[in-house]
């Protein structure tokens, strides 16, 4: 690929915003909501284009397409109107999501006086059928539910149910594959190095497989939005990783009287720390994971940090080579 004229300088970050970005833990959710959650997530992004930096955003969907699979029940039930797979929901979800965001990041381009052109990417992430998860769903999505109504959705539409670790309730779960390639990564870094805004890999992306044709179908599954994240990465070169959060940095011995903030931490300390269970598996861990991968495979750095931290230099935790 050709570099872009006027590109000397520049640095290619992508950057994947946490589930807090759009809709926090105690919110309805509505529309005004997750507007001003995302406008308050973004703003922080304005200091980085100034810095000459191209951006690339990724982001996730678990509360939205976890709505949207209660309307298709919903729908269905009173209506009669035919439901949508989980593929087809997390597309929908990502034209949405990726809409309000577009819109957002608009806004704030226009009050910092900086002209550059928005663009959401709707993306299919390739998986492989024989992907042991599967046969062990984890994946939670959509809302809680008490273990009466759990066991009553799990027999009227075969969906399987687990307890949430912080007995919040029982959510459904579903297949959480390894994503092999982003299908459209191409474009992508193409959009992105001529100085697109990028929004794209909304939810992990769509989960499609090869077929015996060798044709592209959708899958029942959700990706990780943060592994997901560190393969469009690696794939488009990115200079940066940075994995939003909602705590400045990550810690060990996470909530103990000995809690550490790891603030500048080798990629071969952090893999240790890893193999130690230092990590939730539903909260830090994938992060973590998605970190590991990308400064091994690029050799550049992630950082683990809040939205609002962004411009704070000395805040986060770096992990490096």
């Amino acid at each position: 690929m050709v570099t872009p004229p006027g590109r000397v300088g520049k640095k290619l970050a992508v950057i994947a915003l946490g589930g807090n970005a759009l809709l926090r833990g105690n919110q309805m959710g509505t529309i005004k909501q997750q507007e001003k959650n995302t406008y308050d997530t973004c703003v922080n992004l304005a200091k980085l284009i100034r810095n000459e930096y191209d951006l690339v955003i990724t982001h996730g969907n678990g509360p939205q397409v976890g709505n949207i699979l209660l309307r298709n029940e919903a729908g269905y039930n009173t209506y009669k109107i035919p439901q949508m797979p989980l593929d087809i929901c997390v597309a929908d979800s990502q034209g949405g999501i990726g809409y309000m965001i577009e819109r957002q990041i608009k806004n704030i381009l226009l009050e910092n006086n900086i002209k550059k052109n928005v663009v959401t990417v709707i993306s299919e992430v390739l998986v492989d059928l024989n992907d042991p998860a599967f046969k062990n769903p984890t994946k939670p999505v959509g809302t809680f539910f008490l273990k009466e109504e759990a066991d009553l959705l799990a027999k009227i539409n075969n969906f399987v149910f687990k307890e949430d670790s912080r007995k919040r309730g029982w959510r459904r779960v579903v297949a959480s594959p390894q994503p092999l390639e982003i299908i459209n990564k191409d474009t992508i870094k193409e959009l992105a190095l001529s100085g697109n805004i990028v929004i794209t890999a909304g939810g992990g992306g769509i989960p499609v497989y090869l077929d015996e044709k060798n044709h592209f179908q959708g899958v029942e599954a959700v990706i990780d939005k943060d592994i997901a994240s560190s393969l469009l990465a690696s794939e488009i070169n990115a200079d940066i990783l940075y994995l939003l959060t909602d705590v400045p940095y990550v810690y060990i011995n996470f909530n103990k009287p000995n809690q550490k903030a790891l603030e500048i931490v080798k990629l071969d300390e952090l893999i240790k720390y890893c193999e130690d269970g230092e990590f939730a598996s539903g909260s830090m861990e994938p992060k973590i994971k998605a970190a590991i991968y990308f400064v091994k495979n690029t050799g550049n750095e992630t950082i683990i940090t809040e939205a609002t931290q962004l411009n704070n230099i000395d805040t986060g935790t770096r992990i490096v080579i």
